[in-house]
């Protein structure tokens, strides 16, 4: 592919994403995947740097643009280079006019950067930093020391006990230690968030939110594989994904049950008052997580948020519910606004005037609300605010 042909390239899959986004469609990776599965033509050097200038672009515009040509424009202010590859020859985009829509530049639309008012510049700017490569050592195959020597180009994170860094681009999957189960692709963030559960061997843990089981396959490790660890979640896709995982990571307690919508109860009333810990990993507005898919802050709308922390709220109470007594309920939301985050554990700590919070040791984070808040600026993890609380007995 030409330079031009590059910038063409990246337009036309900006106009997908942007369409995407207001529909509820396909993330940009996976339609640039797709993309290039009918591109044959275009080698690794092309694909790379398409893949660059889209999410260049995407992070560069706080507001939906109104095209992929105003994005690329916008880029284009930036990057002065990119204006003479607008040549209208074959396979370029068309010479700029004078008077194009270019996107502005920001970090968010302008009511979401309202609801992030508690981050100061340098850290809402850096939640469109590029996201780092971060890893769990399964602590029941292996050890970090023994992991870092077997692969020379990992270092060790700062804050997770079982956390290494590699190099972005890296390809985990051909990894013999990933192969054998021996690490597990996960943020420093949420590796702190399993942290925070402080769960032991022997223990009753639920995951009311599992996932895809990143978070459940860490509480099994820091379990050592002993109790019992129900796994929760109302997406049977993901669900299912989580039984080849917990084979590979050699893990055994893990019992996975499906939800149905606001009728959670009724799956789970033999759990009832019996488990030591439940951690609630919420399904929020991913704000913290806009490092990895910056074009969400795109999609999400008022109403979106509102329904988000009425759903919140209802799986905090059903949690709840879930707790023996003098049981720890952990709740965490990748999200750093407050309605989600902060507030969110206050109402439910004023609807359940009997429980109360508890303090958290974490290595990393600050202070936020009853709990703590953990930031790209300032921990260099994604942003999550995590926050426990003591069943009363």
């Amino acid at each position: 592919m030409t330079p031009g042909a590059r910038v063409q390239a990246a337009i036309d899959l900006l106009d997908e994403t942007i369409a995407a986004a207001g529909t509820g469609g396909a993330a940009a990776d996976t339609l640039i995947a797709r993309y290039f599965k009918t591109r044959r033509y275009a080698g690794s050097k092309d694909r790379r740097a398409v893949r660059d200038l889209v999410y260049a672009a995407i992070r560069r515009a706080g507001e939906r643009p109104v095209s992929g040509r105003a994005a690329m424009l916008g880029l284009v202010t930036d990057r002065p280079d990119l204006a003479p590859l607008f040549d209208g020859s074959e396979h370029a985009p068309a010479v700029i006019a004078p008077d194009e829509l270019v996107a502005r530049a920001g970090v968010a639309p302008a009511w979401l950067l309202a609801k992030l008012d508690t981050l100061d510049a340098a850290e809402r700017a850096a939640l469109l930093d590029r996201a780092t490569l971060d890893l769990r050592v399964n602590r029941l195959k292996a050890d970090r020391v023994a992991v870092l020597t077997e692969l020379p180009d990992a270092a060790a994170t700062p804050h997770a006990p079982d956390g290494i860094r590699l190099p972005e681009g890296t390809k985990i999957e051909g990894l013999a230690a990933y192969i054998e189960g021996r690490i597990e692709v996960q943020d420093e963030g949420s590796q702190l968030l399993a942290l925070a559960c402080g769960v032991e061997p022997g223990m009753t843990v639920v995951d009311l939110c599992a996932g895809a089981g990143g978070k459940t396959l860490a509480l099994a490790a820091a379990m050592a594989d002993q109790g019992r660890l129900i796994a929760c979640d109302t997406d049977r896709r993901r669900l299912g994904n989580l039984m080849p995982r917990a084979v590979r990571a050699g893990v055994t307690i893990v019992e996975p049950v499906l939800l149905d919508p606001q009728r959670e109860r009724e799956a789970l009333n033999d759990h009832i008052k019996r488990a030591d810990v439940v951690l609630v990993d919420a399904p929020c507005s991913g704000t913290g997580t806009w490092r990895r898919n910056p074009e969400a802050r795109w999609r999400l709308t008022r109403a979106r948020l509102d329904n988000l922390v009425t759903l919140q709220a209802h799986v905090l109470d059903v949690a709840a519910s879930l707790v023996r007594p003098g049981g720890t309920l952990v709740y965490a939301v990748c999200s750093l606004i407050d309605d989600e985050g902060a507030g969110g554990f206050a109402a439910f700590l004023t609807r359940h005037p009997k429980w109360r919070a508890v303090p958290i040791d974490l290595p990393a984070g600050v202070a936020h609300g009853a709990g703590i808040r953990l930031t790209p600026h300032h921990d260099g993890t994604d942003g999550f605010f995590v926050a426990r609380a003591k069943a009363p007995c």
